[in-house]
């Protein structure tokens, strides 16, 4: 695993993660960023892009000309293929429709299959930017939260969701699977609920499922769209989390329903990949599983590291080692100190930059998100600081 123990140093390389510390003090993430920071906020690896990818790009910079580009049809296969035998889901080559991002695409839906003031549904705790899309464009939340059980998972509140499906105002469900923050994988049969209450309810599913192939071992993730017949249903999927690309603005929406997509298509506009998007696809989709089973591997291997280090050294952090994605949703109601002075311990005085849980939803002030795709030596250097501040 030399790979990804590897640690690459990123500043001064334009990258938000490590350089946009001027931009996230502006936002209110921190107060504090300078040369000792350790930034683990924002989902996004520090590990090195397999070498099929860069090859690929190589070859794009060697043409020496990047002007603008058509999908070739094998961009299409890499995409069927690669959901065909990972997923056993059929998809055609016209349900494929191109978006420069995964925040991008679910503007679109919200503007696209919603009006002025109706009502979008999310379970929070939720990803921020699906408040911010219902929001920004004038639509109406409508909070469907998910439910701790006694083994502190995640469970749907399918009896509330049952009531706002009816209320024709609500249009849309923006499902999250695996669920981020919380990294839950929803099970076959809560997913077709999920899709049955939709099709009762003629409610659009927008399903974003961009961590489906980060997983742990023994975990099984379905999409969606694989497992019912229900055509009321987007698909968001991505390189940009699986193969730690996301700087290149490389997304697909997968849309059965004729219908729906051509409304999509209409309000999302003209879009087209750039040269090194539609490389680096085809290289990740066709070249790079040897690639993605060793880094999840890795990662479990980090889930291992930091689950018996909370439990050692900070047994009064409650968290749940997540099923998919590369995050932990940590809560440290425990410690019965509040929000503000858990954020100060961590972002001031040990100089570790995570995401307040607030940002995920106002009754979640007691949590913390850290996202771990680094080198395990950045990980551990992390929680041993924080530990200091909380011991």
């Amino acid at each position: 695993m030399q790979l990804f123990d590897t640690v690459v140093n990123r500043r001064n390389s334009n990258s938000v993660k490590w350089d946009g510390g001027e931009l996230i003090k502006s936002i209110g993430f921190t107060e504090r960023f300078d040369n000792d920071t350790l930034p683990l906020f924002i989902a996004d690896m520090d590990f090195p892009v397999a070498e099929p990818i860069i090859q690929a790009m190589q070859k794009v910079i060697d043409n020496k000309i990047f002007g603008y580009s058509i999908i070739p049809d094998e961009y299409y296969q890499s995409i069927q293929n690669w959901f065909s035998r990972k997923y056993n889901w059929q998809i055609e080559k016209q349900q494929i429709v191109y978006s420069p991002g995964t925040v991008n695409a679910i503007n679109t839906c919200v503007k696209a299959f919603s009006e002025l003031g109706d009502g979008i549904i999310i379970q929070r705790p939720s990803y921020p930017p699906f408040a911010t899309a219902i929001e920004n464009n004038g639509r109406t939340i409508v909070d469907n939260h998910l439910v701790l059980d006694e083994n502190n998972q995640y469970q749907f509140n399918f009896e509330e969701l049952e009531i706002q499906a009816q209320d024709p105002k609500n249009k849309l469900l923006i499902l999250c699977n695996p669920h981020n923050p919380s990294g839950r994988i929803f099970t076959k049969e809560e997913l077709r609920r999920i899709a049955e209450i939709g099709e009762r309810n003629n409610l659009i599913i927008i399903s974003d499922e961009i961590h489906g192939d980060l997983i742990r071992k023994n975990a099984a993730f379905h999409p969606l769209a694989s497992i019912t017949n229900y055509d009321h249903l987007i698909t968001l999927t991505a390189i940009n989390k699986t193969f730690n690309v996301a700087g290149l603005h490389c997304s697909n929406t997968i849309i059965q329903n004729e219908e729906l997509r051509k409304k999509y298509e209409t309000v999302q506009g003209m879009q087209s990949p750039t040269p090194f998007a539609i490389a680096a696809l085809i290289a990740a989709y066709n070249e790079c599983d040897e690639w993605l089973g060793q880094l999840k591997e890795y990662l479990d291997g980090t889930f291992e590291w930091v689950d018996r280090f909370l439990s050692e050294q900070m047994p009064q952090v409650k968290y749940r080692i997540p099923e998919g994605t590369y995050v932990l949703w940590m809560d440290f109601s425990g410690y019965n100190l509040t929000p503000q002075e858990v954020h100060d311990r961590i972002y001031n005085k040990a100089n570790v930059v995570l995401e307040d849980g607030k940002m995920f939803g106002k009754e979640y002030e007691d949590f913390q998100r850290i996202c771990l795709p680094s080198p395990r030596s950045l990980v551990q250097e992390a929680f041993v600081r924080i530990a200091k501040e909380f011991n």
